[in-house]
């Protein structure tokens, strides 16, 4: 049993039912604040901007890029497995949690989840430019056609991240509907809109709160969420396959997958972090993530730090015991020391070592330094896929191949175009979903009241 003397207050401030539904409402019943709109109109113009770098990619193909015949892989692939590795944090996160029966996530599941499902539709935009031709791209669909004996090949990692995204993002998305049900129902009952009655009316499924209604809708979220927590495992898996199953130096490696899993992981709750905090501090939600939240997310991230260090001496280790000249060279000429330097040595300052001040009190309940190290986190899972792709592909087996790699602006133009899309998505969901699990944070509150009364 959860107990508040021990562990702190779920939901701080003594706030009622109704507290709890006004306070969660409030942002989807009032008018958007000028920020929003601000926020919103950088926004467009990243996704503008987007749609300009990918009009002149199919237009005049990806020669636009920086690529080469040597680092055929570039800012397309370093951003891909970027964002598919915050997808990671809704379900990660959520799903887990919920399984472990860890009351703390309800206060931050739902913006969690939605993270998940921005960032994996930003993620899926990558693999389909980077064919070429994106109209073609039900190619890679295995369906019975008149095309003759042409069909994907089921030997091909690529194949499999097709198959393994697009069913982390139904089955996440299926999630994260399912669990906001209830909530459609309040603002459907709260609201004075028609409009707003009409299409929260039709998203809630009628939903009343019956007794055999709240039995059903809890068996569904465990049995989905059973469903779900492999992907975690499998997803970033096979995205690791894309590089492990090669015989390029850096990459042939048996350690990719658990590394690629955790590293998701680690990166999806540093956005989750980052992002939980703007949402506490803009619309002062601080009754219910509170600093007790804040703590236990950054000592997950002090752990997975432990990891994410582990895996980067024991790739340092490998590649000078194995005896290989060219895993020795990638290693410890163009990553240690070298072209690449900055980003290996910003790889592991963000990911090793900055982390680790989370072992220090002071510094978990200092929101401003915790979103800081948030921050360095995500740059730092950057540099980490860029290391990766980069130094091991600049560099081959044959000299004569080397070759220096810089994005365009064609390139910097389509991140910041997902980047866009992200944010548009977000800001979306601060407006029209409640950010906090209304249910899930009234089914604490009277655990915790109690507990409070007794102590």
């Amino acid at each position: 049993m959860y107990d508040t003397r021990i562990r702190g207050e779920l939901v701080e401030g003594g706030v009622t039912y109704s507290d709890i539904t006004r306070d969660i409402l409030a942002p989807i019943e009032q008018p958007a604040p000028a920020w929003w709109y601000a926020a919103m109109s950088v926004s467009l113009c990243a996704i503008a901007f987007g749609g300009w770098a990918g009009y002149m990619t199919i237009s005049r193909g990806i020669g636009t890029w920086g690529l080469n015949n040597t680092q055929a892989w570039g800012w397309d692939i370093i951003n891909f497995i970027w964002w598919i590795g915050i997808g990671h944090a809704g379900t990660a996160f959520s799903i887990f949690l919920l399984i472990l029966r860890q009351k703390w996530r309800t206060s931050i599941n739902r913006a969690a989840e939605a993270m998940t499902v921005a960032a994996v539709m930003c993620a899926g935009i990558f693999p389909l430019i980077h064919m070429g031709r994106p109209w073609m791209a039900f190619y890679v669909i295995p369906y019975p056609n008149t095309r003759g004996p042409l069909w994907v090949n089921f030997n091909s990692p690529l194949f499999w991240d097709v198959i393994a995204i697009s069913t982390y993002l139904t089955a996440s998305a299926t999630f994260w509907y399912v669990g906001m049900i209830p909530d459609f129902a309040t603002v459907r009952d709260k609201t004075n809109s028609k409009v707003k009655k009409l299409i929260y009316g039709i998203l809630s499924f009628g939903w009343v709160g019956s007794a055999k209604g709240w039995l059903r809708f809890e068996a569904l979220s465990m049995i989905l969420g059973g469903l779900t927590a492999p992907l975690v495992i499998s997803v970033h898996s096979i995205v690791s396959m894309d590089f492990a199953t090669s015989v390029i130096p850096g990459w042939h490696t048996t350690i990719f997958p658990p590394y690629f899993v955790v590293g998701a992981i680690f990166s999806g709750f540093g956005m989750v972090l980052t992002l939980m905090i703007i949402i506490r501090n803009i619309y002062n939600y601080h009754h219910y993530v509170t600093d007790g939240h804040i703590d236990a997310i950054a000592r997950i991230l002090v752990f997975i730090s432990l990891i994410m260090g582990s895996a980067y001496a024991t790739e340092i280790f490998i590649a000078s015991y194995s005896g290989s000249e060219y895993e020795y060279f990638t290693f410890y000429n163009n990553r240690i020391t070298g072209d690449h330097m900055i980003g290996f040595w910003g790889m592991i300052l963000c990911n090793a070592v900055i982390p680790q001040l989370f072992w220090f009190k002071a510094v978990r309940r200092n929101t401003a330094l915790v979103f800081i190290i948030s921050l360095f986190v995500n740059l730092g899972m950057w540099f980490e896929r860029f290391t990766i792709i980069v130094t091991s592909l600049s560099k081959d087996y044959m000299p004569s191949n080397w070759t220096d790699y810089s994005p365009t602006l064609v390139e910097i133009g389509l991140y910041v175009g997902t980047l866009g899309i992200f944010t548009t998505c977000i800001l979306l969901f601060f407006k029209n979903i409640p950010m906090i699990a209304i249910s899930e944070v009234k089914g604490i509150l009277k655990h915790t009241s109690i507990k409070n009364a007794k102590n």
